[in-house]
């Protein structure tokens, strides 16, 4: 079944085209420049926060430890102990919506009380464990216990935390529980926790990625790069083998100061005014799960306004905003060329009984269209990562519900990034088992690790 001409017109200014996409990378690079020198650092909008973790697993790790796992509607609670494996046990528990936009004591007194009740269901309560804290959100790291909120995202609006340092919050609200003892080691977020979990099995391992709710990305850089470091390079010096850290880019914001504009369509545009932060990580809104399935219902919205889809007409459920799910264009683009069995069940559910054939394989290019140019868009971003970091082998840490669950991210990315990156630089990506906990914990071991060698 091929796809009409009319609509392929339309879906054109979604497609990247190879100069554009080198347009980007350019763009990135000179963001991430602003953001790691000290005078422009202020105003950019790719903040490139130092992490002030400087050392990857070693693989010898071990003993027992804690991970806090929060980052969206759902946080864990984890135990985690290494040996020469690894070994973990786990609990989810849910953000209620009241809680995700009250007050931030609230959360911070939801997650103590949770994280209380996990420990006296183990029986922990007499063992003071090391913990590692995944908070993904952004944040101004000013040390490895120490991070402030710059702002909330993904549909978080907790009042009086921005600004504040998280860790403390929560010392805080475990100190009004009073029931347990714990030993906050490190505080991180995900593409941090991401790389780690990796470079634990993986010692090539220098850039940690995350394509799900949202997106974000962290590398290794040189110290002599990061004008924002303010601790003494070597120190002291038998520690630290590299003379680098861990930059966390939270590239979701790229394209915040305009310099994304030649890229953007109508359609980015509408959902960035509808979103409850108006102008803010433009380049996330691009590319992550949170808005892929918004972009390609707004796309079928206009083909059927112009009576090039289902006759013409819409149902209601299509002209719902957040009616059609990111996870739908992962399984319409998993049906096998020709088959649209994904396809027909799902605009069944969306109100269209007797969609044709044509209808089928027109909402399957829209699919196609919004997912190669979320793929494209990050493929430029890690080839600028993969540049700067120069080494001529790197394993890139991924994770997030998108790449792991999109039939073709993963391929489409490997495609781009070939394009982009140095000749010479050779890559693989590699997905991430449980970045947020398992790195959270190795975190915490490493940093165990380095101050018992002081």
């Amino acid at each position: 079944m091929t796809v009409a001409s009319k609509v392929r017109e339309i879906c054109q200014e979604l497609v990247l085209s190879p100069e554009v996409l080198k347009e980007v990378c350019d763009c990135l690079q000179e963001e991430i420049n602003k953001g790691l020198a000290k005078d422009s650092h202020p105003e950019a909008t790719v903040k490139c926060f130092p992490t002030y973790v400087r050392e990857l697993p070693n693989g010898k790790e071990e003993g027992r430890f804690l991970a806090l796992d929060l980052g969206g509607t759902n946080f864990r609670v984890l135990l985690i102990e290494f040996s020469s494996k690894c070994r973990m046990d786990s609990k989810i528990y849910a953000v209620p919506q009241p809680i995700m936009v009250g007050p931030g004591d609230g959360l911070f007194d939801h997650i103590a009380e949770c994280l209380a009740s996990f420990i006296k269901e183990r029986n922990l309560g007499n063992e003071l464990l090391p913990l590692g804290f995944t908070f993904s959100f952004p944040c101004k790291q000013e040390g490895l216990t120490k991070a402030r909120l710059a702002q909330w995202t993904k549909g978080f609006k907790c009042e009086g935390v921005e600004g504040r340092d998280v860790v403390e919050l929560l010392k805080q609200a475990i100190a009004r529980r009073g029931d347990v003892q714990i030993k906050i080691c490190a505080v991180l977020n995900d593409t941090t926790g991401t790389l780690m979990s990796c470079a634990w099995k993986n010692r090539n391992c220098r850039i940690g990625l995350i394509v799900g709710t949202g997106t974000n990305a962290c590398y290794m850089e040189k110290l002599e790069k990061v004008e924002l470091w303010d601790e003494v390079i070597d120190d002291p010096p038998q520690i630290f083998v590299s003379r680098s850290v861990v930059i966390n880019t939270e590239w979701g914001a790229f394209g915040d100061n305009g310099c994304l504009d030649f890229v953007r369509t109508e359609y980015d545009n509408n959902i960035d005014s509808e979103s409850v932060n108006p102008g803010k990580q433009l380049y996330e809104k691009m590319i992550s799960g949170m808005y892929m399935g918004e972009i390609a219902r707004q796309v079928l919205v206009r083909l059927v306004s112009e009576g090039l889809l289902f006759g013409g007409f819409a149902s209601d459920i299509l002209l719902e905003k957040g009616s059609f799910f990111t996870k739908y264009i992962s399984e319409i683009e998993s049906d096998k060329s020709g088959d649209f069995n994904n396809c027909r069940a799902i605009l069944e559910e969306l109100g269209f009984n007797d969609a044709t054939d044509a209808d089928c394989a027109n909402v399957r290019h829209v699919c196609e269209c919004v997912s190669r140019r979320a793929a494209n868009l990050t493929a430029a971003g890690v080839s600028v990562l993969l540049n700067r970091i120069g080494e001529e082998s790197v394993t890139v840490a991924v994770d997030g519900s998108v790449y792991r669950f999109h039939p073709h991210f993963h391929n489409l990315m490997v495609e781009q990034i070939s394009q982009l990156v140095k000749p010479g630089i050779k890559f693989d990506l590699m997905l991430s088992e449980d970045g947020s906990g398992r790195g959270a914990a190795l975190v915490a071991a490493v940093a165990s690790r380095c101050a018992a060698m002081r």
